[in-house]
């Protein structure tokens, strides 16, 4: 599929599909006119990619993962750096618990206000 069509399917920008290929995470063929085309499996890879950037990886740490996205296998370093990816993404997730509970305090006090200035 041309890049269009993927950018279309999974969701983000050709300029991103472009960049996660310049990084190394996305590989393309050219046509005789020189227009990327890509697996249709890159559907899913780039709907992983923007997944693991939600939470919080780079695409240096995604592009150490690629080999063990392929196979299914990892090395233990990659095994330590995913342990310490999910311990820091369970601090943010803590964190904005935190956050979403104190707004929930702060919604509750200003509907109380805004019932007594009434």
């Amino acid at each position: 599929m041309r890049i269009g069509e993927l950018a279309r399917q999974s969701g983000v920008s050709v300029r991103a599909l472009r960049y996660y290929e310049e990084q190394g995470l996305l590989v393309s063929t050219r046509t005789p006119g020189g227009q990327r085309e890509f697996e249709s499996s890159a559907v899913d890879r780039v709907r992983f990619f923007q997944t693991l950037y939600a939470a919080g990886l780079s695409s240096r740490r995604i592009a150490e993962l690629l080999p063990c996205i392929d196979t299914g296998g990892t090395t233990k370093e990659q095994q330590a750096m995913l342990q310490s990816e999910r311990e820091a993404l369970a601090h943010r997730m803590a964190e904005l618990h935190d956050a979403s509970a104190r707004l929930d305090e702060l919604i509750t006090a200003s509907k109380a206000r805004s019932l007594e200035t009434v």
